[in-house]
């Protein structure tokens, strides 16, 4: 995306990826697990308005930004991601999500008592085969020429950045619907992966038939990590997305 000539910025949610924060110590909440996308959001200059990307659980974050912030968004894209819509608690398509993430092998989630919190938070952990199988499954070329799910040096490199995280589905189940007036006013896209197991087609479906979008794209053959399987077919869609609004 830089190569073409656009400002991206790509930040890490508290306590993933680059970010150092622990979850459940240092993260226990939704509004802190997405304070660096709000930070964001809040410094962005009056006037300007932003194209926010979320994957998988990030849609989320989307979705609660668009509401917070509707003025400030000029549309909200969801690549195979948790999209809320305005009928049901913010949790209600994550319930969903978590089904299909508890039929997977190599997966451990636990419910921890997290002190100053009344509920207890739930943290889901991937071992390296849930990876390889059901996340990664498509992410390189040598699923033809080796029978390989999944590079050496990807599922190494995935297997370092991964940590617990959260789902804070008892705090998002108590947050009302997203309202028509301000969620349902920002712009939405929908990037379908046919080949994702985490978050299946038909759930995608079911997500964009709760939630009518602008625009629906589909990349053929994406498993749960487009960026990876099908980084240059999600790039001409996100490029096609921010030319919309050039």
């Amino acid at each position: 995306m830089l190569s073409q000539g656009f400002k991206v910025e790509a930040i890490d949610l508290a306590g993933a990826g680059a970010d150092s924060r622990r979850v459940p110590e240092e993260v226990s909440t939704f509004a802190e697990y997405n304070q660096p996308l709000t930070k964001l959001i809040e410094a962005s200059p009056d006037g300007e308005k932003l194209i926010l990307v979320g994957h998988s659980f990030g849609g989320l974050s989307l979705g609660l930004a668009m509401e917070a912030y509707p003025e400030k968004i000029a549309a909200g894209v969801f690549v195979t991601a948790n999209m809320p819509d305005t009928t049901h608690s913010p949790s209600h398509i994550l319930e969903q999500v978590q089904k299909a993430l508890e039929t997977f092998e190599n997966i451990e989630m636990k419910t921890l008592e997290v002190p100053g919190r009344t509920e207890p938070l739930i943290t889901i952990l991937f071992g390296p085969n849930v990876l390889a199988t059901n996340l990664y499954q498509n992410c390189t070329t040598e699923i033809k020429t080796k029978k390989k799910s999944i590079s050496e040096q990807d599922l190494t490199l995935a297997t370092l950045l991964v940590r617990p995280t959260a789902l804070f589905l008892a705090e998002l189940s108590k947050k009302p619907a997203l309202t028509k007036e301000r969620y349902g006013s920002v712009d939405k896209f929908y990037i379908l992966c046919d080949e994702d197991k985490a978050i299946p087609a038909d759930l995608q479906q079911l997500m964009i038939k709760n939630n009518p979008v602008k625009e629906v794209m589909q990349i053929k053959g994406a498993d749960h990590m487009p960026m990876l399987s099908k980084s240059q077919e999600l790039c001409n869609f996100l490029a096609k997305i921010i030319n919309y609004y050039d």
